[in-house]
């Protein structure tokens, strides 16, 4: 017994020292490799270091600031959120932000996704920004071309040589004849006043100036009762007074109004035709107030009318009246058009196009572009393959299909302008862009990002391809906390429904647009019901 103790402590005894030997080994040869490694050596390198020492020896970088997720001058020295929800964003020393390699505020969507979601993008451009104003009119008589003929004594037509109202005549052409006791009374004086003249030609200075006086006062009387030089000259060189007097038309034109009937006795000032000159009309348009200050006098403008459909007529803007229609929201414009055919009528319905713009090309973008909040506008900027960046813009004038940047971007930017929505789509872009990147591969030490779009089962109940709807029977949405329920959906990207069909199962995802409007981003068949998990 006591021979077997002692043999075991001699085999301890020397295990020990074997292995204080090994480690003086070991240690000798490890400063026998760095020396060589120091002096130049062929060495084979050591062995990597743990991640430990690696981790410990990386610098951190200083956390200066939070700034605004939109890119707004506001910035915060601890973490916050911001009217709408969203995180701001921490800034590192050296100007870096939590998505390093990326610009400020930019978000990330997978290329899978923006193929999926159609995310389309155009070139902010210089063009010349056009519009086009449309308004509903109706044609009217110029009055500078309309004419009354009113007799200013009082008298009897005894007999008319137009008698029809809407008879087209000529400048000069006879209307109707009268009777007037006055006139004859005038044309006597002026007769007698003419040759007592001629016979005082050869008597003293005083009374022949005296006979003239009265031959003059004669001659402004039937002046001013609109009688002819023509027939003042008959009537002196004749020396008889006429019964009855012809008045003539003062243009060409038609006959709008004919009061005059033969025999009837008329006042003075009376009005007993009304003719129009119809080689020009007047086309008044009603321009609603929010297009009113694109138009100016001056402006071309085409006319439809619904008689002629296949006809266009160029005209011009010549007057915006300065009284708005309360009852309407409308202001009248004036707009001149030739008639040499007499097409045109009075009262007839017109289709009023007016081309408005500067003719100076200034930076646009398409109108889709342009997600407005009702207190700022934004486009988003494509920086590369799936990499959006969001610009808060100043804009100016709008055409029916593009808008001018006055502020926040440069010609030659790629602007998103298909399917921004989806990415505006809650929490302002970060949060939403979140939501519809591929999820990350889950691991032990992997942290899955908080989503933002909403799942659920349902079946299609019906399927509105023109409206870009489809009505479904869901199941309960938890992160909504909805119970199952009938709804209609908005649809991302037209090609989400096809191949659907009212009672297809499916899987669906979906966001709020805005408040109240739910819209599918992603839609697959729903599996059989005993492999759902």
């Amino acid at each position: 017994m006591t021979q077997e103790n002692g043999s075991g402590q001699g085999r301890l005894v020397a295990g020990i020292a074997i292995g204080l030997i090994a480690a003086l080994a070991a240690g000798g040869a490890g400063y026998w490799l760095g020396s060589q490694r120091g002096h130049g050596g062929d060495a084979a390198p050591a062995a990597a270091p743990a991640p430990a020492g690696e981790t410990a020896g990386k610098k951190e970088k200083k956390l200066l600031y939070y700034r605004n997720p939109m890119g707004l001058p506001d910035t915060s020295p601890v973490p916050k959120k911001d009217p709408m929800g969203m995180d701001y964003i921490p800034v590192y020393e050296g100007g870096e932000d939590a998505d390093e390699g990326s610009p400020a505020g930019s978000v990330k969507i997978s290329t899978e996704k923006v193929q999926k979601l159609g995310v389309k993008s155009e070139p902010a451009q210089l063009r010349v920004l056009s519009r086009t104003v449309r308004a509903a009119g109706r044609i009217e008589l110029d009055e500078r071309r309309l004419h009354v003929i009113s007799p200013k004594f009082e008298g009897y037509v005894e007999r008319l040589h137009v008698a029809v109202t809407g008879q087209p005549i000529g400048k000069g052409q006879p209307l109707f004849e009268v009777y007037s006791p006055e006139l004859v009374s005038a044309q006597r004086e002026y007769t007698i006043a003419m040759e007592g003249l001629a016979s005082l030609q050869a008597a003293g200075s005083t009374a022949e100036s005296g006979m003239r006086q009265l031959a003059d006062s004669a001659q402004r009387r039937l002046r001013n009762w609109d009688i002819s030089d023509g027939q003042l000259k008959a009537l002196a060189s004749s020396g008889e007074p006429k019964r009855t007097l012809t008045f003539h038309s003062p243009a060409a034109g038609i006959v709008t109004e004919k009061k005059a009937v033969q025999g009837m006795r008329f006042m003075p000032g009376e009005t007993l035709y009304q003719i129009a000159d119809l080689s020009s009309v007047w086309v008044i348009a009603d321009v609603f107030e929010q297009d009113i200050g694109q138009v100016r006098n001056g402006t071309k403008a085409s006319v439809r009318i619904n008689a002629y459909p296949e006809r266009s007529f160029a005209g011009r803007v010549t007057y915006v009246y300065p009284t708005l229609n309360a009852a309407t929201r409308t202001v009248p414009v004036r707009i001149e058009l030739a008639n040499p055919d007499g097409l045109l009528k009075p009262a007839m319905f017109a289709q009023v196009e007016v081309a408005t713009g500067e003719p100076k090309p200034v930076l646009t973008v398409p109108a889709s572009a342009v997600i407005d909040s009702g207190t700022r506008r934004v486009v988003l900027v494509r920086r590369g393959e799936g990499s959006f960046s969001p610009h808060e813009v100043k804009l100016g004038g709008r055409s029916d299909a593009h808008v001018e940047v006055l502020e926040g971007i440069a010609e030659g930017d790629e602007v998103v302008v298909s399917a921004n929505f989806l990415i505006d789509a809650e929490s302002n872009l970060k949060a939403a862009l979140g939501g519809l990147e591929s999820p990350p591969v889950a691991t032990s030490t992997a942290v899955l990002p908080k989503a933002v779009g909403h799942r659920a089962e349902g079946t299609v109940d019906s399927i509105d391809a023109a409206a870009g709807s489809l009505m479904l029977q869901h199941g309960p949405v938890p992160s909504l906390k909805w119970p199952a329920m009938t709804m209609e959906f908005k649809v991302a990207n037209p090609a989400l429904v096809q191949g659907l069909k009212p009672g297809s199962a499916i899987d669906f995802e979906f966001v709020e647009r805005q408040p109240g409007e739910w819209v599918v981003t992603r839609i697959t068949p729903a599996a059989p019901a005993g492999h759902r998990h």
